[in-house]
């Protein structure tokens, strides 16, 4: 379920930060350990207003969620919650809002993924993605979010998992915990029911609704409070960019490759590879402003690292164009493609952890 945990976040810059421990006594730039931007030559500004675009986007995606969701739940509850009635009496009313709820889904989970890096790599914001991406289940305790969900009729779930999966599998119908009962999802009335086709649990569906944007609206709130050091730039580069081999492997489980065998239930509105060039999208333009601040470390090393990244993300790009246009990958091929881009991203870590040492920046391991 999880998208990306923080216990394995926070080991892979534990690990990194050792290596680069371990890896010689070269001697650090000696400069003084203020974190504005003029003395330290990164254009945090620029970072923060990236973040706070994608903050307002979010919220105003999850308003719409939350406006349909309740739409869908006046119209359930008007027939006493009997799935059979609503369908009979409303099916096309039913199945217009089911494809609002995953058009919006499609249109919210970029404005999260694109800014993912930055708020799951600073340790200050990092609970967010946890709630809204990356957290797991109550079955998953070391990294379950730190919710419970209470519905309009007194339920209450403990610890569901994140907000992306529990609005995307319930738009979809992907996890029957967040379905209707009694009724089938015949949206069509052709007498089956196919993938796309849903009926949400309207009880379930409005309070997870009203609860995601309440917590885009909490993050938005926190990005604007947040101000902005060279270590959390860097951290969020070293914390964020070496993901790729847990991204790929929920691409390989997912629809995409493994079909209706697919044991992944989430990550069937858009592939999993545009999650990762959307997240990569948002590190490079991380690493593009702060550039001049790892140039004062190793200016060359710091041209290397920033062809390395924009490689990396044109890898996983082309990987994307390539299965729009077509191209069925096996799970053996996203085995490799995972390695491949992963042994890329520990490179990429590494040379900006250098960076950070040699420039005395301490690096935080949330």
């Amino acid at each position: 379920m999880s998208r990306f945990t923080r216990p394995l976040i926070t080991a892979l810059l534990a690990a990194t930060l050792f290596l680069v421990a371990c890896g010689g006594d070269e001697e650090r730039v000696s400069e003084p350990k203020t974190q504005t931007a003029d003395a330290r030559g990164a254009d945090l500004a620029a970072i923060k207003g990236y973040l706070l675009d994608h903050t307002e986007r979010l919220v105003a995606d999850t308003g719409q969620i939350r406006a349909g969701a309740e739409e869908y739940y006046e119209l359930a509850k008007a027939a006493d919650f009997d799935y059979g009635r609503v369908l009979d009496a409303d099916r096309d009313e039913v199945r217009r809002l089911v494809k609002d709820a995953q058009a919006g889904f499609t249109k919210a989970n970029p404005s999260y993924e694109e800014m993912e890096g930055v708020v799951a790599g600073v340790p200050s914001l990092a609970e967010y993605d946890v709630i809204i991406d990356a957290g797991g289940d109550a079955s998953e305790p070391d990294s379950a979010v730190p919710f419970d969900i209470k519905t309009p009729s007194g339920r209450t779930l403990k610890q569901p998992g994140n907000f992306n999966y529990l609005i995307e599998t319930t738009a979809y119908g992907t996890d029957p915990r967040f379905q209707a009962k009694g009724a089938e999802a015949d949206l069509d009335d052709d007498g089956k029911v196919e993938f796309g086709e849903s009926l949400p649990d309207a009880d379930f569906y409005v309070a997870a609704a009203r609860d995601f944007e309440r917590y885009a609206k909490e993050l938005d709130a926190a990005a604007r409070k947040w101000q902005p050091t060279p270590a959390d730039a860097l951290t969020s580069l070293v914390v964020m960019t070496p993901t790729m081999s847990e991204y790929f492997a929920a691409w390989k489980n997912s629809r995409f490759i493994a079909g209706e065998a697919a044991s992944e239930k989430a990550f069937v509105a858009a592939s999993r590879l545009q999650d990762i060039a959307d997240i990569l999208g948002g590190l490079v333009l991380v690493y593009d402003n702060v550039q001049p601040l790892v140039a004062k470390a190793d200016r060359q090393q710091a041209r290397q690292t920033k062809q390395s990244l924009a490689q990396l993300r044109g890898f996983a790009a082309g990987l994307l164009a390539k299965e729009e246009a077509g191209r069925k990958f096996t799970a053996e091929e996203a085995d490799t493609l995972g390695s491949q881009a992963q042994e890329r991203a520990e490179a990429i870590a590494g040379q900006i952890t250098q960076a950070a040492a040699k420039l005395d920046i301490e690096l935080e391991q949330g």
